[in-house]
């Protein structure tokens, strides 16, 4: 893990595979409930799963 990484909290994945996300990205992300995506990774080597606020690219629908 990088020093940029910051903890938030722990959750527990939901039996429909749903991951609750921590209040404190709504303040820090800018991020909106209902409105903001997110595009997931996965990095094998470290077991870890990045998630970044998607940006659509000029032209490109959101729903593609």
């Amino acid at each position: 893990m990088t020093d940029s990484c910051i903890y938030l909290d722990t959750y527990v994945l939901q039996q429909d595979m749903r991951v609750r996300m921590p209040k404190a990205i709504l303040s820090n992300m800018g991020v909106e409930k209902g409105k903001t995506s997110f595009d997931i990774y996965l990095n094998a080597q470290e077991n870890e799963l990045i998630f970044r606020v998607h940006h659509d690219k000029e032209g490109e629908k959101a729903d593609e």
